[in-house]
């Protein structure tokens, strides 16, 4: 079990780490060594997850079968692309990433009052879910070419993934790329209906936190 003062720094870490991926994914591409550094964060977000849900001994087992199979499938597409589908780290990291949703949400739900790790972890579960849709996207879009219609002409889901994925969970939909396929489909409606839902039950929580606890007994704390 980890400490609790190195549990508490790993939400602030793993936060830091899946925003730096986020934005900066949509940069790498027009540096020399972009893909490298798509793959070091990407394995950097991957280890500071492991650290947020290292607290119980049956769900660090979990996250490290899916962890290890995953960042060493990621490293091996990035040098022999050809010898490892990216299907393969694609559908490891999401299960890795809905566990990490999974264990934010029972962190948040459990918390007995409104503190900066309850809100890390808000910040962080949104995040997930944004970059969890996102590589469910590019592995359709893997499966599938014809999976989503691109208004703008070169444009592609590798490029565009995140930002497809973001631009639908917070349901703003500006139409320049559109599900075309069931699964395509499928998958936004659930992103958009998982945005919409995570931040009323969020605020709500929050909320209902804030107002059970009195100055008096939060000043005591």
């Amino acid at each position: 079990m980890l400490p609790h003062r190195i549990q508490q720094e790993s939400h602030l870490v793993f936060l830091v780490a899946l925003a730096l991926f986020i934005v900066a994914t949509p940069f790498f591409g027009a540096l020399p060594r972009g893909l490298l550094i798509n793959t070091v964060l990407f394995t950097l977000v991957m280890l500071s997850g492991l650290m947020v849900i290292g607290a119980r001994r049956g769900t660090l087992l979990l996250a490290m079968l899916l962890l290890v199979p995953g960042v060493a499938a990621r490293w091996i597409n990035h040098f022999r692309p050809e010898s490892m589908p990216a299907a393969v780290y694609l559908t490891f990291a999401v299960l890795f990433l809905l566990l990490v949703g999974v264990e934010f949400l029972r962190f948040i739900l459990r918390a007995a009052r409104v503190t900066v790790q309850v809100l890390e972890a808000g910040i962080s579960t949104y995040l997930v879910f944004g970059l969890l849709w996102a590589l469910a996207y590019m592995m359709v879009d893997g499966l599938n070419p014809k999976a989503f219609a691109f208004s703008v002409a070169g444009d592609s889901m590798v490029q565009s993934a995140i930002y497809y994925s973001f631009v639908t969970l917070t349901t703003m939909g500006y139409g320049d790329i559109a599900p075309v396929s069931r699964v395509a489909r499928m998958l936004a409606m659930l992103e958009s209906t998982t945005g919409v839902l995570y931040m009323s039950i969020l605020i709500a929580r929050l909320v209902g936190l804030y107002s059970t606890v009195t100055p008096v007994e939060d000043e005591e704390r």
